[in-house]
């Protein structure tokens, strides 16, 4: 089975390191490249590519945009220098998230996960999943976090709490801390409120490893969550913790 595959980047030498790799890949066939928005979607509807390597920061249209106003839905590996947009691309269900600078044996491991036999089909980034990415916030089941130059898979349900590290959110998951570029209110809005609480406005909680909360000063509640981790909920966030107290 052979894969006709395309290059959108706007950056020459990446398209040509990248087209480098692929060229040692016998059933990769690279049919076309594009070097901003509007050109990736005209060569998406013409070429009609099996797989697409779509860098996401692009002149004209960012590379999320690019495959909403597409018509034809190749799968989709993105590339990337920035980290911040793997939720997003994930929910499209991309094949993988490649940070740059990346090589030989990570371009591989992304590969794998492409289909090779003819009976399989690649999966297109569905239309319903374009339109809730670009729609009102929805609510995550799982965040997508970098480790040691990977993306990797984190289920909300596995994650104690987050907390606001300058332009960072430090998430803290089985004794493991990942950092992730995103706002505490851009995060806020995607949780969960039945199961996550912002106790601060530095703290959001997962309410399911708050082993104890106890009365401070003026009215603040201490919480204990359950690696032993002490955190003060400010005087509003406390009353927000009484009122679901039954």
């Amino acid at each position: 089975m052979t894969v006709a595959t395309l290059i959108v980047d706007d950056e020459p030498l990446a398209r040509r390191q990248l087209r480098d790799l692929l060229a040692d890949v016998s059933w990769i066939a690279c049919v076309g490249e594009a070097a901003e928005g509007q050109e990736a979607v005209a060569a998406i509807n013409d070429l009609r590519p099996d797989l697409l390597f779509l860098d996401v920061q692009l002149p004209g249209l960012l590379g999320l945009k690019v495959l909403q106003v597409s018509r034809h839905r190749p799968a989709v590996i993105f590339t990337s220098a920035h980290d911040q947009y793997a939720v997003a691309a994930f929910e499209l269900q991309a094949l993988d998230y490649l940070l740059k600078p990346f090589g030989r044996e990570r371009l591989l491991a992304a590969l794998d996960r492409v289909p090779r036999e003819s009976d399989e089909q690649l999966p297109p980034a569905p239309t319903k999943r374009l339109g809730i990415a670009f729609s009102e916030p929805s609510q995550m089941t799982r965040l997508f976090v970098k480790e040691r130059g990977r993306i990797i898979p984190l289920r909300l349900d596995e994650v104690q709490r987050f907390e606001a590290r300058d332009d960072y959110v430090a998430i803290h998951s089985n004794g493991r801390r990942f950092l992730v570029h995103v706002s505490m209110n851009d995060l806020e809005a995607r949780l969960d409120p039945g199961l996550f609480l912002r106790v601060h406005r530095s703290h959001i909680v997962n309410l399911d490893y708050v082993s104890a909360m106890t009365s401070h000063d003026s009215g603040r509640l201490e919480v204990q969550m359950q690696d032993g981790t002490r955190l003060f909920a400010s005087r509003s966030r406390s009353q927000a913790l009484r009122s679901i107290v039954v």
